[in-house]
Formats: C-alpha cells, structure tokens, sequence
C-alpha cells in the first residue's frame, strides 16, 4: 500500500524489537502494557507495528521511520479515572448486587482484594440474613475498603426497606446501591442525606456514596437532582438526618454514580445500551448545568456485558464504570446451587424469558430469568394469568384449580396459604390482616408463594423442584458462555468472580487497542478483536 504519512520520528529497533504485519497483531496486543509505534517498513513499502526499542530524533542505520506512537493501555484506565479515586479501586468494574444473597459476602471479599467492587445481594432477604452479611463485611473489610450493599425499592414491604435503609447507616455501610427504585423514597434519600459534612476545605464530602440502578430517564433525572425540599424537610422532622445534613442535600445530586441498566437479568426493561446510555450522558449534562454541581456525575453501563467485545463498547460509549451481573451466578463464590450453575453454563444468547416479579406481582412487573432447563418461565406466567383474570381463588374454574395445584404448585391453595400465613405473620402481620380482607390480595400472597420459593429452591440445588428453578439470567450469560467455550473459563472451577472481571478487562482493552490501531488506517484483520480467556493476575 502508498505510505502518504509523514514520519515524526524515527523508531530504533531494540535487541528484541519485531515488526509485525498488520495483519499479524495476536502477539502484539498481548503486550498492550508497552508503547506500540507505527512505523514505515521501508524494504517493502508497508506500514509495520513496533514494540520495544528507542525513539530517535535521527535516522540511523536499521531504524524505521516512525509514523505514528501509540501509548502504553491499562485496563485501569479504560474508564473514568475520578470512579477509581472516589472509590479506593484499582479497576473501574464492579460486581453487582444479585438478589438473595447470590452475590455473596464472599464475593465482595474477592472483589475488594482484588482493587474492584461488589455489592452484596440484600434484595429479598429477610433483615437478619441483611444485618448478618453487614457484619461480617464491616468485621472483615472495615468501612473504608471498597464495598457496599444493595438497597431495593419494595413497595409492598416500605417498612422493611426503611429497617434496612437505618441498618446500612447505622453500620456506616461505605458505598450503597439503590435498585428498581421508581422515584426516590425516604429511605434512600436519608441514606444519601446521612453524614453529609464539609471537609477541611469546605467542600460537600459524602459519608454513604449512593450509586442509582436505572433504565428510564425519568428516574434518573430525580437522582442526578437533588433530593425534594419537602422530603428532606420530613426527615429533619423526624429527627432522622440533621438540618445541616439537609442543607447540604439540597446542594448536591442524590447519587453521584448512575448506573445505566440495559437489558439484564431480574429486573430489567429490556432497553438497548447503545441507545438508553447516549441519552442518559446527555441528560446528566444537563443537570449538572442546571444545577451548578461542583463535582461531576459519573455515568456507569450495566446489562449485557458478558464479553469483552461489549465491555469495550460500554468504555468506548463514555462509561465511567461498567457492572456485570448475570455472568457472576456462575462464579465459584455466587450463592447459587451447583445445579443452578449447571443450567447457566448450558445458556446461549437466546435462553431467557420474562416472568412475574415476586416482590412486584400486584404491580405487573417483570423480571428476565432462564428458560432453558427450566419451567419456571412459563408456570410463572399462568400464575399471573390466573391472578389477573379472577377475583379470589374461590373463584378460579375447578379445572384451571386443580391444573395449578397439580402441574405448578404441586400443593393445594389451603396448603400454601396456611404455609404462607405464617411467614407473613412473623414478618409483616399487616400483610395477613389486608389478606383476609382482601381475597384478591391473598390470592396474589398464595401465587407470589411460588415465585418466592422458585428462586430458594435453584439456591439450594433442590432436586425434586429443578424444573421450577428461578434464574435470573439475561442475554449476556449467553454470550459469556460462547466467548468461553473451549477455553480455561468453560470449567467451573475456573470461574472465580475475579478471573471472570479480570478476563473481561484484559479483553476490553486488547479490543480497545484493535480499535485505535484500526483508527490510524490500519488494515486490522478480525482477529485482533477477539480475546481469549487465560488466567490472570
């Protein structure tokens, strides 16, 4: 090819100094940690790529002239530099929040000794189990290492999400992740209220750093703004944060992290990253003007990333952070039964389905799950079905009564609803109360029995009810597992939650690295964007 660049130097070639062909990049984007230089490989009149070696002023005998230089990549530096300081992190990823406990203490352990973050999966769980996993994290990490719990909105337990919300700043829980939150809520604008002060120069410090899981724009605008005068008004009645804390809540966003949740496993909206994040960056521009924020808001992308290719994309969009959540059931610390893991190694990009929401059944909200290997999926949906289309379980049709019973439930609607009387009156007798005055509502309690228990049962590896397994999954689990395949990570006992992000980083900045080298007018042949998984450290 014509070489019409004029060289800007000259490259000399060190003891152990290659030049590649373009086209022969594999051994070259392994050594991303070393500078590559663009060079004119004057004996054949073609562009060559250089590692190692010196960059000289003159031409020497057996130099290059060097086009073009290419600095050393990291994959530290693949996102917002601010994310790795405000968070004491090495790397800009985190592990998130799976509910019931599938993200495991474990697994923020691994996380934090390994310059990353992960969030513990309080979502679904009964307080103590909470309260339990806070201690052991504060005993064993303190409350400056990087690490943080979940807070989810749960509208039909408010009660129990204000105890959690008090538990998480009460134990100076250091970072917290609020998730399928509407609109804000008391509980987690006191947990972004609470310990608010000035520091040694005056400037608003955080004492909880909340981060906001979202996929509407409309709830994304009420955490980049600051939290409504009326509500932190109330709390300060309610002596639950201090007047100044108040004043300085008024003065910065809710949440200086916003997640961006494209289409993912548990609760999603299927959204397209490529399309949801872009507008996300430009409304949290808008509201830092708006709002004149000293500091700015960072803008992380979740859902979807289970390759390397995707991470990349996420980075390359402007994320200042990126969250992987469906691969990590996978990993050798997730709390999630053998046979659950099983299933998920088996999925391809395909192997998901919506289904009814256990803790959001009345409101018709949705959560992606596996359906390959399972039929969770579909059970699910006549439950939902039924629920919708009758007043009571009275009133449901003998035939359809006794489908449910058999096929589904494999108990008697007495059986369940005596069952889950119980629990419901150790955890929330006004929830037994509403039931009996509302036939519609006990019949939801009776069907969301099921839901709730699908998802213990795929924890606990219960053989007799694998068919009834509850996975949450979304497409990247699938992706994940064909990036995998034939490779170190194809073995279970490989998948550690840190190996996986590790691979992935790596990954993303060999990619990376193809795209800028592509960028210059590089004949970059399709391999360079494909990486192999090996182990790292």
């Amino acid at each position: 090819m014509n070489i019409e660049l004029t060289p800007v130097g000259h490259w000399r070639p060190g003891s152990q100094s290659p030049v590649f062909e373009p086209s022969e990049l594999g051994d070259l984007l392994a050594r991303i940690r070393q500078p590559t230089h663009v060079v004119r490989d004057l004996a054949r009149s073609r562009i060559g790529l250089a590692v190692s070696g010196t960059v000289a002023s003159t031409l020497a005998p057996g130099d290059f002239p060097l086009l073009a230089t290419l600095p050393a990549l990291y994959p530290e530096w693949l996102g917002d530099r601010s994310f790795c300081e405000a968070h004491g992190v090495r790397f800009p990823y985190i592990a998130g929040e799976m509910a019931n406990g599938i993200a495991t203490t474990r697994m923020c352990m691994a996380m934090a000794g390994a310059g990353m973050l992960g969030f513990f999966g309080a979502g679904g769980l009964a307080y103590p189990r909470v309260e339990e996993a806070v201690d052991e994290l504060v005993a064993k990490l303190g409350t400056s290492a990087p690490w943080g719990v979940n807070l989810i909105h749960s509208p039909n337990e408010a009660a129990l999400e204000d105890r959690v919300a008090d538990l998480l700043i009460r134990k100076n829980v250091p970072i917290i992740s609020a998730s399928a939150f509407m609109g804000l809520t008391p509980a987690v604008v006191r947990c972004a209220a609470a310990g608010l002060h000035l520091d040694a120069q005056g400037r608003i410090a955080r004492k909880h750093r909340v981060f906001a899981k979202i996929s509407r724009r409309e709830v994304a605008t009420r955490f980049m703004s600051p939290a409504p005068a009326d509500m932190l008004s109330a709390l300060v009645a309610q002596k639950l944060i201090t007047p100044l804390e108040a004043d300085l809540a008024a003065r910065v966003p809710v949440a200086e992290d916003i997640t961006v949740e494209a289409d993912s496993g548990g609760h999603t909206d299927n959204q397209l990253l490529v399309a949801l994040f872009p507008t996300i960056m430009a409304l949290r521009d808008e509201l830092v003007a708006k709002h004149g924020f000293e500091r700015p808001i960072r803008v992380g992308a979740a859902g979807g990333l289970g390759t390397p290719g995707s991470l990349a994309a996420a980075f390359a969009m402007g994320a200042a952070y990126v969250v992987t959540g469906s691969v990590n059931q996978a990993a050798v610390e997730a709390g999630l039964s053998d046979a659950g893991k099983a299933l998920l190694a088996q999925a391809d990009v395909a192997d998901v389905i919506m289904a009814p929401a256990a803790d959001m059944f009345e409101l018709g909200v949705n959560v992606q799950v596996l359906k390959r290997g399972t039929m969770f999926g579909v059970r699910s949906a006549k439950l939902y079905e039924a629920w919708h289309s009758h007043a009571s379980l009275e009133a449901i049709p003998p035939e359809l009564k006794t489908r449910l019973e058999r096929d589904v439930l494999h108990a008697t609607f007495d059986e369940i609803w005596a069952e889950t009387r119980g629990f419901w009156q150790k955890r929330d007798a006004a929830e037994v109360a509403r039931a009996e005055a509302d036939p519609k509502h006990r019949m939801a309690l009776v069907f969301r029995w099921y839901l709730g228990k699908a998802s213990k049962w795929a924890i606990d590896g219960e053989a007799s009810r694998r068919a009834d397994y509850q996975i949450w999954s979304g497409p990247a689990m699938g992706a994940f597992n064909r990036w995998a395949a034939g490779s170190f990570l194809a073995e279970p006992q490989n998948r550690t939650v840190v190996q996986i992000a590790l691979n992935l980083l790596e990954g993303a900045a060999v990619i990376t690295r193809a795209g800028q080298l592509r960028s210059f007018g590089l004949p970059v042949s399709a391999s360079a964007f494909q990486f192999q998984p090996r182990p790292l450290a």
